[in-house]
């Protein structure tokens, strides 16, 4: 396991910082009186889903592809993406004029699976109930050639990631607690190093839906745990499992996992839209709400919180609310 702990350290974050610096967004940190009344704590959302493309993950993603070689950069990169990671790859391709080829599934939300090709990306689609989305990309990759850069299990990835908690500390100073979600466990991992290394007693805590909770499993038994399709209206942690390179990074770093609801992802959404007047979508809430649903508590406690995305499917959206409100 040393050898992935090691894999990303906080000098790969602060070199990812330098890299991306000039070429992603410093986003806004926001707070609210309402949610601080209601945690009895003061909470700071760093608010990811102004990014380029809308999610944390174009850091990631253009760190990693700007660290290729020109004869990578040549043969074209590809990837597998339900929908943040293949636009932020779109996007950085087209920065950094490399082909870039996503393998997403034909139930994607119709705006990241248009922004993808928006940004020039060559899209195969593929039904997720009947293939397998890495073995897909893997046979592409063994006839096409190029370079595979994954969505989360990649030391350049993670390190990327890792700036926007390293952002956060930079601007409001001492948290005592930290709450990113997790999917693949890029962004919590690389968030959890960024943190621990220059705030050791502030907690750093991964969200998950209860319906995709396989981080949580493979947090509390050490052992790695799977979940295959789950219906979590998160489309952004559908993944699997945790990777061998964020498994141990989060079993290492991250002090404590938990889960949230359906319905509690929905009731945070749309709060959010109400009240701090940000579009999130329903991935980008889960930190949030484990937060605001009482999941987690601590009164009087400094409370950062890393909203992760905005990219939302309106028509879906529109669909969910209309459930919600009937409810």
């Amino acid at each position: 396991m040393k050898i992935f702990l090691d894999s990303v350290t906080i000098t790969d974050i602060e070199a990812a910082a330098k890299r991306l610096a000039g070429i992603v967004h410093r986003t806004p940190v926001v707070t609210s009186r309402t949610v601080n009344d209601r945690t009895n704590a003061q909470v700071f959302f760093k608010c990811e889903n102004f990014q380029r493309t809308g999610s944390f993950k174009f850091r990631g993603a253009y760190n990693a592809l700007s660290q290729l070689s020109q004869e990578q950069k040549q043969k074209g990169v590809l990837t597998f993406s339900s929908g943040n990671h293949a636009q932020a790859t779109a996007l950085a391709g087209q920065l950094l004029n490399i082909h870039t080829t996503i393998v997403m599934p034909d139930d994607a939300p119709a705006v990241k699976l248009a922004a993808t090709r928006g940004y020039g990306a060559e899209v195969i689609l593929y039904n997720r109930k009947q293939t397998n989305r890495e073995e897909l990309a893997q046979t592409l990759l063994t006839e096409r050639g190029g370079v595979m850069i994954p969505p989360y299990d990649h030391p350049h990835i993670v390190a990327g990631q890792g700036s926007a908690a390293k952002e956060l500390i930079e601007e409001v100073g001492e948290l005592d607690l930290l709450l990113v979600c997790c999917g693949g466990g890029g962004l919590l991992s690389g968030s959890a190093i960024a943190t621990k290394v220059v705030l050791p007693n502030c907690r750093v805590i991964g969200v998950e839906p209860e319906l995709a909770d396989d981080a949580t499993r493979s947090f509390y038994t050490k052992t790695l745990q799977t979940v295959d399709n789950p219906d979590t209206i998160a489309d952004g942690a559908r993944t699997p499992y945790l990777g061998k390179i964020t498994f141990p990074l989060v079993l290492h770093y991250v002090d404590d996992m938990v889960t949230v609801s359906e319905e509690a992802i929905l009731r945070t959404m749309f709060f959010l839209w109400e009240r701090l007047k940000i579009v999130v979508e329903p991935t980008g809430v889960l930190a949030a709400a484990a937060l605001l649903e009482g999941v987690v508590k601590v009164p009087r406690a400094r409370v950062g919180v890393i909203i992760s995305g905005g990219n939302v499917d309106l028509a879906k959206v529109s669909q969910q609310l209309q459930q919600f409100v009937r409810a």
